[in-house]
C-alpha cells in the first residue's frame, strides 16, 4: 500500500519523506490556506515546493465546477511539474473533465467519493485514483471501510486500473485497516503514519536492552 500525506506544510512533508515511506502527497485549497498560501501564483508555486521535496505523485486540486473550467486549470496544473495529479471533484462535469484528461495523458484524482457508484463512474473515465473519504463517512455514523471493500470488489470484478486512494484518514487504525481491505493508497496526517512506530513493548523492550546494557558497562 502507498503512503500519501494530507497536508500542505512543507514541514510535515520532509519528515514523511525522510522517514522513507512517502510515496506521495494530497492537498486541497482549505489545507493551503491553514499554511496560509493563497492566490493562484502562490498556491501553484507552492505545488511546485511539494513536487521537489517528494518522489512521487502530488494531486493539485481544480476549483472550477463546470467543464471548460476545469479543463483550463487542470492543464495549468499538470504543466507545472510531471508528478502533478489532477485532481477533480465528483460531479458531473467533474466526470467529462476526467474523460478529457484520460484521453490526453492527463492523470487524475477523483475526489469526494462516498458512494460506489461514484467509484464506479471515476473508473469507466479513466481516473488515475478514486478517493473515498471514509473519515468523513464515519463522522455521519456511516461505515467508510465498508465503502472501501466494496470498491475494491467491484474493481476487482472488472480489472479496472483505478488505485483506490483511501482518503480523510484520521488515525492509524484507518491506515491499518485500510490496508487489510485492500486499499492501493492510503492519504492522512503525518500523526497517523508515525503511530504505526509505536507499541509499549517495543519501548519497554528497548528500556530493557539499554538497562542491560549499562550494567556490563
Amino acid at each position: 500500500m502507498k503512503f500519501f500525506i494530507d497536508t500542505a506544510n512543507l514541514a510535515q512533508i520532509k519528515e514523511a519523506q525522510e522517514l522513507g515511506v512517502l510515496d506521495g502527497v494530497t492537498t486541497n485549497p482549505s489545507l493551503m490556506a491553514k499554511e496560509g498560501i493563497t492566490g493562484r501564483n502562490n498556491i501553484l508555486k507552492h505545488y511546485v515546493d511539494i513536487c521537489n521535496i517528494v518522489d512521487g505523485d502530488v494531486s493539485a486540486e481544480v476549483i472550477s465546477t463546470d467543464f471548460k473550467g476545469m479543463i483550463k486549470e487542470g492543464e495549468e496544473l499538470a504543466e507545472l511539474h510531471e508528478q502533478i495529479v489532477v485532481k477533480v471533484p465528483m460531479i458531473k462535469d467533474g466526470i467529462k473533465a476526467i474523460k478529457y484528461f484520460s484521453d490526453k495523458g492527463i492523470r487524475t484524482n477523483c475526489t469526494l467519493v462516498f458512494s460506489c457508484g461514484q467509484a464506479l463512474l471515476a473508473a469507466k473515465a479513466g481516473a488515475a485514483y478514486v478517493s473515498p473519504f471514509i473519515g468523513r463517512l464515519d463522522d455521519i455514523s456511516t461505515d467508510g471501510l465498508n465503502l472501501i471493500s466494496e470498491i475494491r470488489h467491484i474493481y476487482d470484478n472488472y480489472e479496472f486500473e483505478t488505485q483506490i486512494l483511501a482518503a480523510s484518514v484520521r488515525h492509524t487504525m484507518h491506515v491499518i485497516d485500510c490496508a487489510k481491505i485492500g486499499a492501493d493508497v492510503m492519504t492522512g496526517p503525518l500523526s497517523a503514519i508515525e503511530g504505526l512506530l509505536k507499541h509499549p513493548l517495543t519501548d519497554s523492550g528497548l528500556a530493557k536492552f539499554l538497562e542491560d546494557y549499562q550494567k556490563g558497562n
